[in-house]
């Protein structure tokens, strides 16, 4: 655009004529922008490269090794390929849904389980989020529903595997379990 100075003075009077019955807009009362914002700070890269860097300072564990120590939560119903587990753990699939039970009691936790597992094939979820807890607040401060949950997902049909989640989807605290497409509960 032209500046103020630029017009010839037709220009001028013809934009004049145009803008002759206009009434100025009230000032905003909002704040003026900031002409040097900072950047965006990328925090879930962040977290991504900070996660890498401490898996490679410790070394990677293969798969077999994992179940062998028992430090994570694995399942694959007899029959899958391996490459189903690792699929799951790297992400293959998108969590669908989630259910928290951590803070509930045994007999609730199981029967919200049942419950979330039955909606969850109904509405053909394939890659769920099953938050257990980590303890924290319990006796001894030990995850008292994490093995029951272990327990009941490995007595469901439809489970054909889980894992534990990731650091940034709850981690020790929380599985990712894949159920079977077309079963039923």
């Amino acid at each position: 655009m032209p500046a103020k100075d630029d017009l010839s003075e037709d220009d001028a009077a013809l934009f004049r004529e145009a803008v002759r019955g206009a009434i100025p807009l009230e000032s905003p009362s909002r704040k003026p922008l900031r002409a040097n914002s900072p950047p965006p700070i990328p925090v879930q890269s962040l977290l991504d490269a900070h996660a890498a860097l401490a898996e490679s300072l410790n070394g990677a564990v293969s798969l077999d090794q994992v179940v062998e120590t028992g430090e994570e939560l694995l399942f694959l119903r007899d029959g899958l390929g391996r490459e189903v587990l690792r699929k799951l753990r790297r992400g293959h699939w998108v969590v669908q849904d989630a259910v928290d039970l951590h803070g509930l009691n045994r007999e609730q936790a199981r029967s919200q389980l049942a419950e979330f597992l039955g909606v969850c094939l109904k509405r053909g979820r394939r890659c769920i989020r099953v938050i257990h807890g980590k303890g924290l607040r319990s006796p001894k401060r030990e995850p008292v529903l994490k093995g029951k949950v272990r327990q009941w997902l490995v007595q469901r049909e439809e489970v054909l595997a889980f894992c534990q989640a990731p650091a940034t989807q709850g981690g020790s605290g929380a599985l990712l379990v894949l159920l079977g497409a077309g079963t039923r509960g």
